[in-house]
């Protein structure tokens, strides 16, 4: 009887590292709305025939044992959670307990006055300097005054100025302007 309390302990201190980890790199987890391109897990305690891995289309339906076609874009972890909860609940299990992990986010994309522009997984705590470094440094010709961020879905994408320092987010797509002498 000893373990299972144990486990939960342990299982809630991992959480709670987590989310402090998280607030490091102003990427939090509870309120990331997945999007194509991101691989879930998905995790129903005690339940193996109901794990799922699986990487979001442009769709952004998966299918889901017993629940059938679920729609998760725009869905935090924590709604999508609560969405096979209650659907599992009462018919399937009497109390399921569910967690929805991002294994993977989706890409970000580089471009302009870069050696090698494209895509690249994201990775938290993410700047434009670190995301130039992965495309293996700006060119002779890149401007650090003249970046800028186009951020968001394709109805609401908002361009926004940036500097070296600023941090990325899954989808991103960066532009690095040439400098004029």
């Amino acid at each position: 009887m000893f373990k299972p309390y144990f486990i939960v302990f342990i299982s809630g201190l991992f959480i709670s590292v987590l989310g402090f980890g998280q607030k490091v790199y102003a990427l939090s987890e509870a309120d990331y709305r997945l999007g194509p391109g991101d691989r879930i897990n998905i995790r129903v305690y005690g339940e193996e025939d109901l794990t799922l891995d699986t990487l979001l289309n442009d769709s952004g339906v998966i299918n889901y044992p017993f629940l059938g076609e679920l729609q998760v874009l725009g869905l935090t972890s924590k709604e999508l959670e609560g969405v096979i909860t209650s659907g599992l609940s009462g018919d399937y299990l009497v109390r399921p307990i569910v967690h929805i992990s991002i294994v993977e986010y989706r890409p970000f994309f580089i471009d302009g006055e870069v050696k090698v522009p494209g895509g690249y997984p994201f990775q938290p705590g993410l700047t434009i300097g670190k995301a130039a470094a992965l495309a293996h440094g700006f060119t002779e010709r890149a401007s650090k005054d003249k970046i800028y961020i186009v951020r968001g879905a394709e109805e609401s994408q908002e361009k926004i100025k940036a500097d070296i320092s600023t941090k990325l987010m899954p989808g991103d797509i960066v532009t690095i302007e040439q400098r004029f002498f």
